[in-house]
């Protein structure tokens, strides 16, 4: 610009601050691109407005502020304000803005202290908008961070300037830009939100199980929420806020006149920085939007790699839906199960999105270039509308909900019942109930609320009265509740306005009623209040939520004093204890006490450096001795110790899991040394991918009160049976498990019976004798109840045990602990069995004296005494049964 033009333009006002008034250079606005880069397509919604010859300010010219310096990026170390330059969109709407650089000016600062700020600028438009879009921000208000003793008042709602908009024929409308309320500071801390502003960063969807990028992504504000709110954005590396502007959108009293004009007056010497201004065409809010809304899209083929973008608002989820027959679900016999997607509707892609409603939605293939664009304020509900150009559609989904307060009770009381359910849509998707997630994250110590997700099933657990909004038609529920109740699947027809809804749940055994609990030995990372509401709903009277050190990590320490938390009813408690672990030793549970330290030997149970403190053996003594219960968890894995413990009469139990053949082994090896070892189920449950209670305890207590000694007393007794579903009762000559059968010198013929009983159906029934099936019952299309009853010749002393199991899947399976059989002057021994515990004994010998972390030499030799003591023991029994070793 000449000295001339410059002259011609620029005048003053009273306050001797000068005022600029320059023609702008309209451009084209665009609408899709990336966010915070420069965008891609034109769009008859916005009119960028070129301001680059308003300019009379940027970082440098502004100066340096204090606070700058605690922001991320470049301006931490000079104190600079930098913002975004260049062609940007935000939140969908198109900006110019400055050039990039500290030096150059890329700000219009309006001010009425003397210097280089303007104290008024006047835009020619030439346009008609419905919106005036500003992105903008304002100095930092020194009210908000007094000191201890000051008495002040903070800035909200001081004005800084004010806009002005001149319409073409004559008269003009002002408005005015405060502080806090159109406009904030280039960064704020929680609590100070801009009223009608928001920042330039989007609100964004994001997946809890999305990979890390920085250290900083986890927790409420990252990915654990599923989503980011871009006033509050931050560097997740440093923590520290990113520097940001504020959009506004005026509206436009009269938006069909047209503006001649923007004017813009600062109020005072507290400056207002702009840095871009557009016009926005549309007649609804640009920053405004609706209720999260669901779409479904029909793709024009399968072949592409579809996805979706909204200019002014969020997809918040995308997927694709597994093919869903109601009939088929209805009549499948896999309820409460959970379920595996087998087939995927790939021709319909489901979309949630909130969006202004002059929003357009983009369909892009990224594979072979087509995009599709739908104009979402013109979607109507009931109808598909045709993409442009055409070839795809799309139609707004559950039109219209409704609000309603549900119960589930108890078929034979009446009364509410905790239950694990889940709704479905006619399309198969999940509906939580209010309260829970709509994606269940099954990750290790993601999802510790009350949801569950088995397979690619996920389900609620409620405490018998929950409420859901649910779609008006046609819905599907599924409602289970543990091992004695039949589980449900039914279809509901939801009527408009309807506001309460009565479902029910039947028993069909009652195991309780003749004396018999049931458990769950080894649950982690639940809160006890959640533990006790998710074993109500799977029918559990135990759940037993063990607190343990993972490396630096320790889990539900501060639950141990609290004692356990039991139901209203008293019929389910939580009792707390401890899982103690070394990576190479093995695992041990603590039930209803708690023994520290929970972890020795290093990594990655323990933390670097940490000595082999103490042997399971010892953790074992030491439970002992305040009542607890020793079971060694997740049986035989890992094994170094296992056998040690065995062999010197530590382990008051062992926990089965039912996933290999192996497991199975190692404990009959055992027990065909004469060890005796009741069975208990326990899941370790480490994440929503777990029902509690999958893999539970069942042992006889009688008519003794449910309290932790009389719970440890009936496993010791042995009369127990773990299960994943079957309900398993065995008798040998009428004894049952934990019992003695007398048997004479050359054995003699047993009565056995095995009577299961399921929920669902069972295929086979077997009885084991010292590891080997001596009896069995089959049913290939599957029963509910099936009992084997034989007599059995048996040769001398050993044991008995019964065992079931299903050919469905998820495996359904049981086993009993045995009844053992004796013989005067005779044991159970088998000389390879002893041979390989044996084995097992001098390899973990060999790790303590070679590789472990030791403690201090008097109680290193106590440890080392462990291995010793016990290969005594197995060398002296080898020896008497004529076995050189």
């Amino acid at each position: 610009m000449s000295n001339r033009t410059r002259r011609r333009f620029l005048g003053t006002v009273g306050s001797g601050v000068p005022t600029l008034s320059l023609v702008s250079q309209a451009a084209g606005g665009m609408v899709f691109g990336q966010e915070g880069g420069a965008s891609g397509r034109t769009s008859p919604k916005f009119t960028p407005v070129d301001l680059s010859r308003f300019f009379n300010a940027g970082p440098a010219g502004f100066g340096p502020r204090d606070r700058a310096r605690r922001l991320s990026g470049p301006s931490r170390a000079d104190g600079l304000i930098r913002m975004p330059t260049g062609e940007q969109r935000f939140r969908g709407i198109p900006f110019r803005l400055g050039p990039e650089g500290a030096a150059g000016s890329s700000w219009i600062w309006l001010s009425t202290q003397p210097g280089r700020a303007v104290s008024e600028v006047e835009i020619p438009l030439s346009n008609k908008a419905g919106f005036i879009c500003f992105a903008h921000f304002c100095d930092w208000d020194p009210h908000e961070t007094p000191d201890f003793d000051a008495v002040t008042v903070e800035q909200v709602g001081q004005t800084l300037a004010e806009a002005v908009l001149i319409y073409s024929g004559g008269g003009e409308a002002a408005f005015p830009i405060r502080r806090r309320i159109e406009v904030n500071a280039p960064s704020i801390t929680w609590g100070f939100p801009g009223y009608a502003c928001v920042s330039h960063y989007q609100d964004s969807a994001r997946k809890s199980r999305n990979e890390l990028d920085e250290v900083g992504d986890w927790g409420w504000f990252r990915l654990q929420s599923d989503v980011l709110e871009g006033n509050y954005t931050v560097d997740a590396s440093t923590g520290a806020p990113k520097p940001s502007l504020w959009l506004f959108a005026l509206p436009n009293p009269h938006p069909d006149r047209r503006l001649s004009a923007l004017r813009l007056r600062a109020a005072g010497q507290d400056p207002l920085l702009v840095c871009g201004v557009t016009l926005f065409h549309g007649r609804q809010h640009p920053l405004r939007y609706e209720r999260l809304t669901l779409y479904r899209l029909t793709l024009p083929d399968a072949s592409g790699q579809w996805s979706t973008e909204v200019d002014l608002g969020v997809v918040a989820r995308s997927y694709h839906l597994g093919k869903f027959d109601p009939q088929e679900w209805l009549d499948a016999p896999d309820a409460g199960l959970g379920s595996r997607t087998t087939a995927v509707d790939t021709r319909h892609l489901y979309i949630e999105v909130t969006a202004s409603s002059e929003a357009t939605l983009l369909l892009r293939d990224g594979r072979g270039g087509r995009q599709f664009e739908f104009a979402l304020g013109q979607v109507t509900a009931g109808k598909e509308m045709p993409g442009t150009p055409a070839g795809s559609r799309i139609e707004i989904l559950e039109t219209a909900k409704t609000w309603i307060h549900g119960s589930v009770a108890d078929a034979a009381t009446g009364r509410p019942t905790p239950v694990r359910l889940a709704f479905r849509s006619s399309d198969g998707r999940y509906i939580p109930p209010y309260g829970h997630r709509t994606e269940v994250d099954a990750g290790t110590f993601k999802d510790w609320g009350a949801d569950l997700k088995l397979a690619d099933t996920c389900y609620a657990y409620v405490d018998g009265t929950f409420q859901i909004e649910l779609p008006v038609g046609d819905v599907y529920v599924e409602i289970s509740k543990g091992f004695e109740y039949e589980p449900i699947r039914q279809r509901l027809a939801i009527q408009a306005g309807q506001r309460e809804l009565k479902l029910e749940i039947a028993r069909t055994l009652d195991f309780r009623s003749r004396g018999w609990v049931t458990a769950d030995t080894h649950v982690h990372f639940l809160s006890p209040s959640t533990a006790v509401l998710e074993g109500q709903a799977e029918g559990l009277n135990i759940v037993n939520l063990l607190a343990t050190q993972w490396g630096d990590l320790f889990t539900n320490v501060g639950d141990l004093s609290q004692g356990p938390l039991a139901s209203s009813d008293g019929e389910m408690v939580v009792w707390m204890g401890t899982e103690n672990r070394q990576h190479i030793l093995g695992h041990l549970a603590v039930l209803g006490k708690s023994v520290f330290p929970m972890a020795a030997g290093g990594p990655r149970e323990s933390y670097h450096g940490d000595p082999v403190w103490d042997t399971l053996a010892g953790w074992s003594d030491a439970a002992r001795e305040q009542g607890g219960l020793a079971v060694s968890v997740h049986f035989p894995y890992p094994a170094g110790e296992q056998a040690a413990d065995i062999v010197l009469g530590k382990t008051d139990a062992v926990e089965l899991f039912p996933d290999t053949g192996l497991r199975l082994q190692h404990w009959y090896r055992a027990l065909s040394c004469g060890y005796r070892l009741p069975v208990v189920g326990g899941t370790d449950k480490m994440g929503a991918g777990t029902a509690v209670g999958a893999n539970r305890t069942y042992a006889q207590m009688g008519v003794e009160p449910l309290n932790s000694t009389s719970w440890a007393r009936a496993v010791r007794g042995g009369n127990t049976f773990m299960t994943t579903g079957p309900l398993l009762l065995f008798e040998a000559d009428g004894r049952v498990p934990g019992q003695e059968i007398r048997l004479g010198q050359g054995g003699g013929t047993i009565e056995v019976l095995a009577h299961a009983r399921s929920v669902r159906p069972i295929h086979r029934v077997d009885v084991v004798w010292n590891g080997r099936v001596v009896a069995s019952r089959q049913n290939r299309e599957g029963a509910r109840d099936i009992t084997l009853k034989e007599r059995i010749q048996v040769p001398g002393p050993g044991w008995l045990a019964a065992r079931c199991s299903s050919t469905l899947r998820p495996r359904i399976m049981a086993h009993t602990s045995p009844v053992y059989a004796q013989v005067p002057g005779q044991e159970v021994f088998s000389k390879t069995a002893a041979a390989y515990m044996l084995t097992q004994v001098e390899a973990v010998q060999t790790w303590v004296e070679t590789l472990a972390t030791r403690p201090d030499p008097e109680r290193f030799e106590k440890i080392r005494k462990v291995f010793a003591d016990a290969r005594t023991i197995l060398h002296r029994r080898l020896h008497e049964h004529g076995v050189k070793h």
